[in-house]
């Protein structure tokens, strides 16, 4: 095994999997997720919980569209993975077009978009790192999400856009793998983008723990 170290070392998504693996398993058992997973969320609390899941998507989008043409961050900007939109669609059919009033923005969900808008002013591969939590995550688990959701809930196509990817999730997966590692290397630091993954796992434990006490 003498090797292993070296090979996690020159490829940073190999070290952000390595920084996050226990915290990804404490995030899956955590809060409100813990609840969605079990089959026990409600429509008024998986609203919420999509409500302040959407300031961090609006807030990472943001940062990666004002990448300038180039920059490694410019291709992580990819539409096929967006999510705000669809959060915000998904939102408007579960709690009204005036969800943004009628939900709580609770203080965990702003301290996770501030956190991703600190990373996007400091370091391309820190905002990376928000992208891999996030994005990956989404296509990793969407399709089991989905049908935890639609069967708990009861919800059809039109409350699940979250869940919807306009690309084969695993060939889209694989070439956003690619992108993140052009990301993540631009940083001098090779462990920077997985202490911020890090980071990014702990605001969505966080959150998720946050959401369900608001709805207890």
């Amino acid at each position: 095994m003498p090797n292993a170290p070296q090979s996690i070392g020159a490829d940073p998504l190999a070290r952000m999997r390595a920084a996050t693996r226990a915290l990804h398993a404490e995030a899956e058992r955590a809060g409100f997720v813990r609840e969605l997973l079990a089959g026990r969320a409600t429509r008024s609390g998986y609203a919420l919980w999509l409500r302040n899941l959407w300031p961090t998507y609006d807030a990472l989008e943001r940062a990666l569209a004002a990448a300038p043409a180039g920059s490694p961050l410019a291709a992580l900007a990819d539409p096929r993975v967006l999510r705000a939109a669809a959060l915000e669609q998904d939102l408007a059919v579960l709690a009204g077009a005036q969800w943004r009033g009628t939900l709580a923005a609770l203080p965990a969900a702003d301290a996770y978009a501030h956190r991703i808008e600190d990373a996007a002013q400091t370091s391309i591969a820190r905002l990376a790192a928000h992208a891999y939590v996030r994005y990956l995550g989404d296509l990793n688990g969407g399709r089991v999400l989905r049908r935890v959701v639609a069967g708990t809930l009861g919800l059809d196509d039109a409350a699940l856009r979250f869940y919807a990817f306009d690309a084969d999730p695993a060939e889209l997966e694989g070439s956003y793998r690619a992108a993140l590692g052009c990301a993540a290397a631009e940083e001098r630091d090779p462990g920077a983008a997985a202490q911020e993954a890090a980071v990014a796992f702990r605001l969505n434990i966080e959150l998720a723990e946050a959401v369900l006490a608001a709805i207890r």
